[in-house]
Protein backbone atom coordinates (compact mmCIF):
# COMPACT_ATOMS: atom_id res chain seq x y z
CA UNK A 1 0.00 0.00 0.00
CA UNK A 2 1.02 3.69 -1.25
CA UNK A 3 0.13 6.80 0.02
CA UNK A 4 -0.44 9.42 -2.85
CA UNK A 5 -1.80 13.17 -3.28
CA UNK A 6 -4.26 13.92 -6.00
CA UNK A 7 -4.50 17.14 -7.62
CA UNK A 8 -6.29 18.86 -9.78
CA UNK A 9 -4.87 22.49 -10.63
CA UNK A 10 -6.15 25.34 -12.36
CA UNK A 11 -8.03 26.63 -8.80
CA UNK A 12 -6.20 30.03 -6.96
CA UNK A 13 -5.36 29.66 -3.70
CA UNK A 14 -7.40 32.17 -1.37
CA UNK A 15 -7.43 32.72 2.35
CA UNK A 16 -5.67 32.19 5.13
CA UNK A 17 -2.67 29.97 6.06
CA UNK A 18 -1.11 29.30 9.64
CA UNK A 19 3.05 28.55 9.68
CA UNK A 20 4.05 26.02 12.06
CA UNK A 21 7.28 25.22 14.25
CA UNK A 22 10.62 25.13 12.36
CA UNK A 23 11.54 21.57 12.01
CA UNK A 24 15.25 22.40 11.49
CA UNK A 25 15.56 24.05 14.84
CA UNK A 26 12.96 22.21 16.85
CA UNK A 27 14.85 18.97 15.66
CA UNK A 28 18.45 20.68 17.36
CA UNK A 29 16.98 22.11 20.53
CA UNK A 30 15.93 18.25 21.11
CA UNK A 31 18.68 17.67 20.82
CA UNK A 32 20.12 20.32 22.84
CA UNK A 33 17.60 19.17 25.84
CA UNK A 34 20.33 16.41 26.95
CA UNK A 35 22.35 18.71 28.28
CA UNK A 36 20.26 19.41 31.32
CA UNK A 37 19.57 17.06 34.15
CA UNK A 38 15.75 17.70 34.06
CA UNK A 39 13.03 18.11 32.69
CA UNK A 40 12.70 20.60 29.25
CA UNK A 41 9.23 21.42 27.58
CA UNK A 42 9.22 23.15 23.96
CA UNK A 43 6.07 24.43 22.39
CA UNK A 44 5.22 24.68 18.50
CA UNK A 45 6.19 21.54 17.65
CA UNK A 46 5.12 20.36 14.14
CA UNK A 47 4.04 17.02 13.54
CA UNK A 48 6.53 15.32 11.69
CA UNK A 49 7.96 12.01 10.95
CA UNK A 50 11.55 14.08 11.93
CA UNK A 51 10.07 14.86 14.46
CA UNK A 52 9.15 11.26 15.62
CA UNK A 53 12.50 9.87 14.58
CA UNK A 54 14.27 12.46 16.74
CA UNK A 55 12.07 11.53 19.84
CA UNK A 56 12.89 8.04 19.13
CA UNK A 57 16.85 8.68 19.16
CA UNK A 58 16.27 10.97 21.90
CA UNK A 59 14.73 7.86 23.94
CA UNK A 60 16.76 5.55 22.67
CA UNK A 61 19.21 7.30 25.10
CA UNK A 62 17.41 7.07 27.83
CA UNK A 63 15.67 10.45 28.27
CA UNK A 64 11.60 10.37 29.00
CA UNK A 65 9.78 11.80 26.51
CA UNK A 66 6.21 13.14 26.79
CA UNK A 67 4.81 14.02 23.35
CA UNK A 68 1.42 15.88 23.33
CA UNK A 69 0.57 16.56 19.66
CA UNK A 70 -2.64 18.21 20.57
CA UNK A 71 -1.32 20.99 22.55
CA UNK A 72 2.26 20.31 19.86
CA UNK A 73 4.58 20.38 22.78
CA UNK A 74 7.12 17.81 24.19
CA UNK A 75 8.69 17.55 27.31
CA UNK A 76 12.30 16.06 27.47
CA UNK A 77 12.92 14.88 30.87
CA UNK A 78 17.12 14.05 30.39
CA UNK A 79 17.27 13.55 34.34
CA UNK A 80 19.37 10.36 33.62
CA UNK A 81 20.76 9.16 30.09
CA UNK A 82 20.82 5.59 30.44
CA UNK A 83 23.17 5.29 26.64
CA UNK A 84 25.49 6.98 24.69
CA UNK A 85 24.98 5.44 21.39
CA UNK A 86 22.36 6.85 18.49
CA UNK A 87 21.98 3.73 16.50
CA UNK A 88 22.16 3.26 12.43
CA UNK A 89 18.64 2.65 12.27
CA UNK A 90 17.20 5.75 13.53
CA UNK A 91 20.20 7.71 12.26
CA UNK A 92 20.42 7.00 9.09
CA UNK A 93 16.64 7.95 8.10
CA UNK A 94 17.40 11.55 9.20
CA UNK A 95 20.67 13.19 9.15
CA UNK A 96 19.49 15.77 11.76
CA UNK A 97 19.58 13.41 14.49
CA UNK A 98 23.36 13.34 14.37
CA UNK A 99 23.69 16.65 16.10
CA UNK A 100 23.10 14.59 19.30
CA UNK A 101 27.34 13.95 19.15
CA UNK A 102 27.64 17.80 19.85
CA UNK A 103 25.19 17.38 23.18
CA UNK A 104 26.54 13.79 24.14
CA UNK A 105 29.86 14.90 24.32
CA UNK A 106 29.43 17.97 25.99
CA UNK A 107 27.60 15.71 28.89
CA UNK A 108 28.46 12.63 28.97
CA UNK A 109 32.13 13.09 27.74
CA UNK A 110 31.93 10.50 25.19
CA UNK A 111 29.53 9.08 22.52
CA UNK A 112 28.75 6.37 19.90
CA UNK A 113 26.65 8.17 16.71
CA UNK A 114 26.15 6.50 13.52
CA UNK A 115 27.24 7.58 10.31
CA UNK A 116 24.26 9.45 8.53
CA UNK A 117 25.36 7.86 5.18
CA UNK A 118 23.74 8.98 2.06
CA UNK A 119 21.30 12.07 1.02
CA UNK A 120 19.40 12.13 -1.62
CA UNK A 121 20.03 15.71 -3.07
CA UNK A 122 23.81 15.31 -2.34
CA UNK A 123 27.11 14.87 -0.05
CA UNK A 124 26.92 16.41 3.40
CA UNK A 125 30.29 15.99 4.54
CA UNK A 126 30.68 15.62 8.83
CA UNK A 127 34.19 15.78 8.74
CA UNK A 128 33.64 19.38 9.62
CA UNK A 129 31.58 17.92 12.77
CA UNK A 130 34.78 15.87 13.87
CA UNK A 131 37.38 18.82 12.89
CA UNK A 132 35.35 21.01 15.62
CA UNK A 133 35.25 18.20 18.28
CA UNK A 134 38.72 17.11 17.87
CA UNK A 135 39.73 20.49 18.30
CA UNK A 136 37.80 20.93 21.52
CA UNK A 137 39.75 17.75 22.66
CA UNK A 138 37.16 15.35 22.10
CA UNK A 139 39.23 11.54 20.96
CA UNK A 140 36.96 10.47 17.94
CA UNK A 141 37.92 7.41 15.70
CA UNK A 142 35.22 5.97 13.03
CA UNK A 143 34.59 2.45 13.66
CA UNK A 144 32.08 0.14 12.16
CA UNK A 145 30.04 3.16 10.51
CA UNK A 146 30.20 4.77 13.75
CA UNK A 147 31.41 7.98 15.33
CA UNK A 148 32.79 7.01 18.60
CA UNK A 149 33.89 9.93 20.76
CA UNK A 150 35.37 10.56 23.92
CA UNK A 151 36.77 13.35 26.08
CA UNK A 152 38.26 13.59 29.78
CA UNK A 153 37.78 17.53 29.39
CA UNK A 154 36.57 19.67 26.30
CA UNK A 155 38.40 22.91 26.27
CA UNK A 156 37.07 26.32 24.62
CA UNK A 157 38.92 26.55 21.09
CA UNK A 158 39.27 28.99 17.81
CA UNK A 159 37.75 26.46 15.33
CA UNK A 160 37.27 27.65 11.37
CA UNK A 161 34.96 26.29 9.15
CA UNK A 162 36.31 25.72 5.23
CA UNK A 163 32.85 26.00 4.84
CA UNK A 164 29.50 27.67 7.13
CA UNK A 165 27.79 24.36 7.82
CA UNK A 166 24.90 24.77 9.77
CA UNK A 167 25.29 21.14 11.54
CA UNK A 168 28.76 21.47 12.61
CA UNK A 169 27.73 25.21 13.72
CA UNK A 170 25.17 23.46 15.56
CA UNK A 171 27.27 20.39 16.93
CA UNK A 172 30.52 22.66 17.72
CA UNK A 173 27.59 24.97 20.11
CA UNK A 174 26.27 22.12 21.62
CA UNK A 175 29.86 20.46 22.58
CA UNK A 176 31.14 23.77 23.96
CA UNK A 177 28.72 24.73 26.60
CA UNK A 178 30.26 22.59 29.04
CA UNK A 179 33.97 23.36 27.98
CA UNK A 180 36.65 25.08 30.35
CA UNK A 181 37.01 28.45 28.55
CA UNK A 182 35.82 30.24 25.83
CA UNK A 183 35.22 28.36 22.32
CA UNK A 184 35.10 30.75 18.72
CA UNK A 185 33.31 29.70 15.82
CA UNK A 186 34.71 31.28 12.54
CA UNK A 187 32.62 31.71 9.56
CA UNK A 188 29.62 30.07 11.31
CA UNK A 189 26.34 29.59 9.56
CA UNK A 190 23.75 32.18 10.22
CA UNK A 191 20.30 30.65 9.65
CA UNK A 192 17.69 31.66 11.96
CA UNK A 193 17.61 28.35 13.11
CA UNK A 194 21.28 28.05 14.44
CA UNK A 195 20.29 31.94 16.77
CA UNK A 196 17.06 29.82 17.78
CA UNK A 197 19.19 27.48 19.11
CA UNK A 198 21.34 29.48 20.88
CA UNK A 199 18.32 31.73 21.82
CA UNK A 200 17.54 28.21 23.87
CA UNK A 201 20.99 27.40 24.99
CA UNK A 202 21.21 30.94 26.87
CA UNK A 203 17.59 30.59 28.46
CA UNK A 204 18.50 27.19 29.61
CA UNK A 205 22.27 28.67 31.41
CA UNK A 206 24.51 28.41 28.58
CA UNK A 207 26.66 31.88 27.76
CA UNK A 208 26.20 31.94 23.59
CA UNK A 209 27.23 34.71 22.20
CA UNK A 210 26.85 36.08 18.24
CA UNK A 211 24.49 33.58 16.96
CA UNK A 212 23.17 35.28 13.06
CA UNK A 213 26.54 36.55 12.44
CA UNK A 214 29.87 34.96 10.73
CA UNK A 215 31.32 34.69 14.36
CA UNK A 216 29.78 33.11 17.13
CA UNK A 217 31.77 32.46 21.08
CA UNK A 218 30.56 30.23 23.72
CA UNK A 219 31.56 30.94 26.77
CA UNK A 220 31.79 27.82 28.94
CA UNK A 221 29.44 27.25 31.87
CA UNK A 222 29.20 24.12 34.42
CA UNK A 223 27.08 21.42 34.39
CA UNK A 224 24.86 23.21 37.08
CA UNK A 225 24.24 26.58 35.59
CA UNK A 226 22.00 24.23 33.22
CA UNK A 227 18.33 24.58 34.53
CA UNK A 228 14.96 23.14 32.95
CA UNK A 229 13.10 26.16 30.39
CA UNK A 230 10.15 26.47 28.13
CA UNK A 231 10.61 27.59 24.92
CA UNK A 232 8.71 28.06 21.77
CA UNK A 233 10.44 27.16 18.41
CA UNK A 234 10.43 29.58 15.62
CA UNK A 235 7.80 29.42 12.79
CA UNK A 236 9.53 27.70 9.69
CA UNK A 237 10.58 30.00 6.78
CA UNK A 238 10.76 27.16 4.36
CA UNK A 239 7.37 26.15 4.85
CA UNK A 240 5.93 29.63 4.93
CA UNK A 241 8.19 30.16 1.73
CA UNK A 242 6.65 27.32 0.10
CA UNK A 243 2.67 29.00 0.70
CA UNK A 244 4.03 31.74 -0.76
CA UNK A 245 5.08 30.16 -3.77
CA UNK A 246 1.91 28.07 -3.94
CA UNK A 247 -0.44 31.53 -3.65
CA UNK A 248 1.64 33.19 -5.90
CA UNK A 249 2.01 30.12 -8.83
CA UNK A 250 -1.91 29.53 -9.02
CA UNK A 251 -2.63 33.39 -9.89
CA UNK A 252 -4.16 33.42 -6.04
CA UNK A 253 -4.83 35.89 -2.47
CA UNK A 254 -3.88 34.38 0.51
CA UNK A 255 -2.43 35.82 3.85
CA UNK A 256 0.13 33.85 6.19
CA UNK A 257 0.33 33.70 9.61
CA UNK A 258 2.72 33.13 12.32
CA UNK A 259 5.53 34.03 9.99
CA UNK A 260 9.15 36.01 10.48
CA UNK A 261 9.22 37.77 7.38
CA UNK A 262 12.80 39.10 7.84
CA UNK A 263 14.24 35.79 7.84
CA UNK A 264 12.71 35.05 4.41
CA UNK A 265 13.78 38.64 2.96
CA UNK A 266 15.82 37.52 0.17
CA UNK A 267 13.35 35.24 -1.36
CA UNK A 268 10.69 38.03 -0.80
CA UNK A 269 12.56 40.54 -2.70
CA UNK A 270 12.84 37.82 -5.63
CA UNK A 271 9.49 37.44 -5.49
CA UNK A 272 8.63 40.50 -5.73
CA UNK A 273 11.21 41.41 -8.53
CA UNK A 274 9.72 38.58 -10.44
CA UNK A 275 5.81 40.69 -10.09
CA UNK A 276 4.30 39.00 -6.94
CA UNK A 277 2.73 41.50 -4.73
CA UNK A 278 3.06 41.30 -0.98
CA UNK A 279 2.50 43.19 1.62
CA UNK A 280 3.00 43.03 5.77
CA UNK A 281 0.38 43.32 7.24
CA UNK A 282 1.78 43.04 11.09
CA UNK A 283 4.93 41.70 12.35
CA UNK A 284 4.05 38.01 11.83
CA UNK A 285 1.73 37.83 8.85
CA UNK A 286 1.71 39.06 5.51
CA UNK A 287 -0.79 39.20 2.24
CA UNK A 288 0.43 37.47 -0.59
CA UNK A 289 -0.99 37.74 -4.05
CA UNK A 290 -0.90 37.45 -8.40
CA UNK A 291 -2.49 38.47 -10.73
CA UNK A 292 -0.17 38.64 -14.09
CA UNK A 293 1.92 36.02 -15.67
CA UNK A 294 5.77 36.01 -13.76
CA UNK A 295 8.80 37.07 -15.27
CA UNK A 296 12.15 35.21 -15.45
CA UNK A 297 14.82 36.07 -12.84
CA UNK A 298 18.19 34.60 -12.26
CA UNK A 299 19.42 34.06 -8.55
CA UNK A 300 22.39 31.45 -7.14
CA UNK A 301 21.61 30.28 -4.31
CA UNK A 302 23.66 30.58 -0.93
CA UNK A 303 24.13 29.74 2.81
CA UNK A 304 21.81 32.47 4.79
CA UNK A 305 21.16 35.74 4.19
CA UNK A 306 21.39 34.42 0.72
CA UNK A 307 18.73 32.83 -1.64
CA UNK A 308 17.63 29.40 0.54
CA UNK A 309 18.23 26.08 -1.33
CA UNK A 310 15.25 25.03 0.27
CA UNK A 311 13.25 26.86 -1.49
CA UNK A 312 14.97 26.71 -4.80
CA UNK A 313 12.90 24.06 -6.41
CA UNK A 314 9.53 26.24 -5.43
CA UNK A 315 10.88 29.08 -7.37
CA UNK A 316 11.81 26.89 -10.41
CA UNK A 317 8.28 25.52 -10.44
CA UNK A 318 7.38 29.11 -10.58
CA UNK A 319 9.76 30.10 -13.53
CA UNK A 320 8.90 27.17 -15.53
CA UNK A 321 5.61 29.44 -16.51
CA UNK A 322 7.12 32.86 -16.11
CA UNK A 323 7.98 35.34 -19.15
CA UNK A 324 11.21 34.90 -20.99
CA UNK A 325 14.29 32.81 -19.76
CA UNK A 326 15.86 32.54 -15.95
CA UNK A 327 19.28 30.83 -14.31
CA UNK A 328 19.32 29.13 -11.47
CA UNK A 329 22.39 28.18 -10.31
CA UNK A 330 22.69 25.69 -7.52
CA UNK A 331 25.59 26.28 -5.02
CA UNK A 332 25.35 23.75 -2.11
CA UNK A 333 24.20 20.53 -3.55
CA UNK A 334 24.99 18.44 -6.47
CA UNK A 335 21.52 16.87 -6.63
CA UNK A 336 19.31 19.39 -5.84
CA UNK A 337 17.41 19.33 -9.42
CA UNK A 338 15.79 16.11 -8.84
CA UNK A 339 12.76 17.90 -9.90
CA UNK A 340 13.50 18.61 -13.36
CA UNK A 341 12.55 15.37 -14.98
CA UNK A 342 9.61 15.76 -13.69
CA UNK A 343 8.80 19.26 -14.14
CA UNK A 344 10.19 18.41 -17.45
CA UNK A 345 6.97 15.75 -18.04
CA UNK A 346 4.39 17.93 -17.26
CA UNK A 347 5.49 20.54 -19.87
CA UNK A 348 8.36 22.76 -18.79
CA UNK A 349 11.59 23.83 -20.85
CA UNK A 350 14.00 23.22 -18.35
CA UNK A 351 17.79 22.39 -19.10
CA UNK A 352 20.49 21.23 -16.67
CA UNK A 353 24.07 22.08 -17.12
CA UNK A 354 25.80 20.74 -13.90
CA UNK A 355 25.01 22.99 -11.16
CA UNK A 356 23.06 25.16 -13.61
CA UNK A 357 19.47 25.42 -14.70
CA UNK A 358 18.15 27.16 -17.32
CA UNK A 359 14.22 27.44 -17.26
CA UNK A 360 12.42 28.79 -20.90
CA UNK A 361 9.41 29.69 -19.26
CA UNK A 362 5.46 28.17 -21.27
CA UNK A 363 2.56 29.01 -21.10
CA UNK A 364 0.97 26.52 -19.03
CA UNK A 365 1.97 23.03 -17.18
CA UNK A 366 -0.21 20.09 -17.84
CA UNK A 367 -1.19 16.96 -14.66
CA UNK A 368 0.64 14.11 -14.74
CA UNK A 369 2.28 11.35 -12.47
CA UNK A 370 4.97 12.38 -10.56
CA UNK A 371 7.40 11.53 -7.65
CA UNK A 372 8.80 13.29 -4.79
CA UNK A 373 12.33 12.21 -4.98
CA UNK A 374 13.23 14.06 -1.26
CA UNK A 375 11.54 16.69 0.95
CA UNK A 376 11.61 20.09 -1.13
CA UNK A 377 11.14 18.68 -4.39
CA UNK A 378 8.39 16.75 -3.45
CA UNK A 379 6.66 19.18 -2.41
CA UNK A 380 7.78 22.08 -5.40
CA UNK A 381 5.95 19.44 -7.73
CA UNK A 382 2.49 19.69 -5.45
CA UNK A 383 3.09 23.55 -6.33
CA UNK A 384 3.11 22.55 -10.23
CA UNK A 385 0.49 19.87 -9.57
CA UNK A 386 -1.52 23.22 -8.27
CA UNK A 387 -0.83 25.68 -11.03
CA UNK A 388 -0.92 23.20 -13.82
CA UNK A 389 -4.15 22.24 -16.08
CA UNK A 390 -6.00 18.83 -14.99
CA UNK A 391 -4.86 16.52 -12.84
CA UNK A 392 -1.80 15.20 -11.18
CA UNK A 393 -1.08 12.46 -8.39
CA UNK A 394 2.14 12.38 -6.56
CA UNK A 395 3.45 9.45 -5.87
CA UNK A 396 6.44 8.39 -2.57
CA UNK A 397 4.75 11.82 -0.37
CA UNK A 398 6.30 10.02 2.97
CA UNK A 399 9.39 12.50 1.32
CA UNK A 400 6.59 15.69 1.59
CA UNK A 401 5.83 14.36 5.31
CA UNK A 402 9.05 14.92 6.51
CA UNK A 403 9.19 18.44 6.36
CA UNK A 404 4.99 19.93 6.11
CA UNK A 405 2.94 19.78 8.78
CA UNK A 406 -0.78 18.77 7.96
CA UNK A 407 0.50 20.00 3.83
CA UNK A 408 -2.99 18.73 2.07
CA UNK A 409 -5.11 20.05 4.97
CA UNK A 410 -3.88 23.50 4.42
CA UNK A 411 -3.88 23.24 0.81
CA UNK A 412 -7.65 22.43 0.63
CA UNK A 413 -8.04 25.28 3.80
CA UNK A 414 -6.76 27.81 1.11
CA UNK A 415 -9.01 26.22 -1.58
CA UNK A 416 -6.91 24.05 -3.15
CA UNK A 417 -7.98 20.64 -4.70
CA UNK A 418 -6.04 18.01 -2.95
CA UNK A 419 -6.53 14.86 -1.24
CA UNK A 420 -4.29 11.60 -0.03
CA UNK A 421 -5.30 8.34 -0.79
CA UNK A 422 -3.75 5.21 0.50
CA UNK A 423 -3.99 2.33 -2.38
CA UNK A 424 -2.35 -0.37 -3.96
CA UNK A 425 0.96 0.50 -5.52
CA UNK A 426 -0.08 0.47 -9.15
CA UNK A 427 -2.24 3.67 -10.49
CA UNK A 428 -4.44 4.76 -13.26
CA UNK A 429 -4.25 8.05 -13.37
CA UNK A 430 -7.94 8.66 -15.65
CA UNK A 431 -10.10 5.86 -14.04
CA UNK A 432 -12.04 7.23 -10.92
CA UNK A 433 -10.49 10.57 -10.06
CA UNK A 434 -13.54 13.01 -11.70
CA UNK A 435 -16.11 11.46 -8.95
CA UNK A 436 -13.58 12.05 -5.91
CA UNK A 437 -15.53 14.82 -4.10
CA UNK A 438 -12.08 16.99 -4.07
CA UNK A 439 -12.51 18.19 -7.58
Amino acid sequence: MAERFYIKGGTPLKGEVSIGGAKNSVLKLMAAALLVKGSTKIYNVPELTDVDIMLKVIAQLGAKIDYNKEEKSVVIDATELTSVTATYELVSKMRASFVVLGALVSRCKEANVAMPGGCAIGERRVDFHIKGLEALGAKIKIENGYVIAKANKLIGSDIYLDIPSVGATENIMLASVLAEGSTRIQNAAQEPEIVDLANFLNTMGADVNGAGTSEIIINGVKPEHLHSIEYTTIPDRIEAGTYMTAIIATKGKGIIRNVYPAHLTFFTNKLLKMGANIKLLDPTSMEVSCKNRLNSINFITQPYPGFPTDLQSMAMALLSTANGVGIITESLYENRFMQVPDLNRMGADIHQDRNHAIIKGVKKLSGTTLTASDLRAGASLVVAALMADGESVVEKIHHIDRGYENFESKIRLLGGKIERRVEDSQINLTEGVHNESYL
